[in-house]
């Protein structure tokens, strides 16, 4: 996964790459709140167990936990309220379809800058079983001691 250089990461939800198989990702906008923003470029955000949902035509990301603004009044942000992402029509015609016939979810990935604006990488996925997860940890492991005996 290459990285362009006018993106900085803000924060990576790990546990979706093991809990969920990957099979397509898109990059959403999202609707913040200026303390928000203020708070993300400090880096205080939490992905784990955040998930997106559609409702009426609108993609929305729940349970990502973006921690209050220290210096914010008392107007400062909910730390775990809906926020709405920003895909196109066709995207969402795409992804309701897909999510509604075949059973699979939407994660994001990570949020990040991109050229001064908060973005969110989405993922629609498909839940990891007990022995799949499995496999992946014995790939894993097999790849890390190919790579030791290669490097010796």
């Amino acid at each position: 996964m290459e990285q362009e250089t006018d993106e900085k990461n803000i924060t990576v939800n790990r546990k979706a790459r093991h809990e969920y198989s990957i099979l397509q990702t898109y990059e959403a906008g999202i609707v913040l709140t200026g303390t928000e923003v203020k708070s993300l470029r400090e880096g205080k955000a939490n992905l784990v167990d955040s998930y997106a949902s559609l409702d009426k035509g609108e993609v929305w990301l729940n349970s990502a936990h973006i921690s209050e603004y220290k210096y914010g009044s008392i107007s400062n942000h909910d730390p775990v309220r809906k926020r709405k992402l920003l895909l196109n029509k066709s995207e969402i015609r795409k992804l309701i379809g897909k999510v509604k016939e075949k059973g699979l979810t939407l994660i994001p990935l990570r949020l990040y800058f991109k050229k001064g604006k908060v973005k969110v990488e989405l993922a629609l996925a498909k839940g990891k079983k007990v022995y799949d997860k499995r496999e992946s940890i014995a790939k894993r492991d097999m790849q890390r001691e190919q790579e030791r005996r290669f490097k010796y």
